[in-house]
């Protein structure tokens, strides 16, 4: 048995992601009509836009750029102390990038990097979603009634980031943000971290950090949304395919997490995963799960192999990175 920390409850949950996109209007598409999220606030080049299940009035920002890949990752604190204990750990470990006064929906955040490199913020105030009579649901538990549009994601689940040294973050997500470790991929010398899974509440995995095979710098290898049941997966799969989008891999089960997926790509090249099952976390003193080269094999429980692409692929995009299997979209 590992020696046991003492929880650090200063992170509540993921709160938000911002995705680069250089096909702005085709990704606010994909999101709203393919995926059925909400718009709720546009200005200066971004979109702001929810899950009807979300309970802040924003969690996925969509900003133009001229490349794909992740901006800031905005966690929420537990309480105004916390957002002032970490922001103070942060800062002293080196890691800060000094106070904002937030992005839309959030109130003063503190920005900071992992070892990595990606974009960080940590907030506490946030604005509730408030519906219209469009958008109320009969369900007063409920932000916002079943759009029934597109897929209808209830809500943003995880995302997963590429790294060079998985050790190293890891470390930083469970020191410094008190994030814990729910399953790790080893390789057979027993010392290198391929893959972590962590999150700060008792959802399996709120990020992952996966090494990057091209050692490139602060890349996504994709995005998740979650839906309520495996038939849900099974008709995002019907409704991406009628909107000309491809299917990179799945449906299909992942060995680790459990997790039931599909994986595709929203129209500026970031890889979006419909996802749902898996299971949840809730003993304090609950010992990571260590897969090894043999036992996890390619990651996939049952289903389909994923493709050359799973691997080779993530944004932004790298000189000399395998293309893609097949195009982002049909032609018809």
């Amino acid at each position: 048995m590992t020696e046991f920390r003492e929880p650090l409850h200063d992170v509540a949950h993921l709160g938000a992601v911002e995705l680069l996109t250089p096909k702005p209007e085709q990704s606010r598409w994909f999101f709203r009509d393919v995926l059925g999220m909400e718009v709720v606030h546009e200005e200066a080049g971004s979109a702001w836009l929810r899950g009807y299940g979300d309970a802040a009035a924003a969690t996925l920002k969509l900003t133009a750029a001229p490349a794909a890949g992740v901006g800031t990752i905005a966690w929420r604190a537990s309480s105004p102390q916390a957002l002032q204990r970490r922001a103070a750990a942060l800062d002293a470990a080196g890691f800060g990038d000094g106070w904002s006064n937030g992005d839309y929906g959030r109130g003063p955040s503190f920005r900071f990097h992992d070892p990595e490199g990606h974009r960080m913020e940590l907030y506490f105030v946030e604005q509730r979603y408030q519906p219209s009579e469009a958008t109320r649901s009969t369900l007063k538990n409920l932000p916002s009634r079943y759009p029934a549009r597109g897929v209808s994601v209830r809500r943003i689940d995880h995302l997963a980031l590429l790294c060079n040294d998985v050790a190293a973050n890891r470390a930083f997500a469970q020191e410094l943000l008190g994030l814990r470790l729910h399953e790790q991929v080893v390789f057979d010398d027993g010392a290198t971290e391929i893959g972590s899974w962590l999150s700060p509440s008792p959802l399996h995995h709120q990020v992952a950090y996966v090494v990057d095979v091209k050692a490139g710098h602060a890349r996504l290898h994709h995005f998740a949304m979650w839906v309520d049941e495996r038939e849900d997966v099974l008709r995002a799969a019907d409704i991406l395919r009628e909107n000309g989008v491809f299917i990179e891999a799945g449906p299909a089960k992942h060995n680790n997490s459990q997790g039931f997926y599909l994986y595709s790509y929203e129209p500026g090249g970031n890889r979006v995963e419909i996802y749902s099952g898996s299971f949840l976390v809730l003993a304090p003193d609950f010992e990571p799960v260590r897969w090894n080269e043999a036992d996890r094999g390619t990651g996939v429980y049952w289903g389909g192999a994923l493709p050359a692409s799973f691997l080779q692929y993530a944004t932004p995009d790298m000189p000399g990175d395998d293309a893609v299997a097949a195009p982002l979209f049909d032609p018809h």
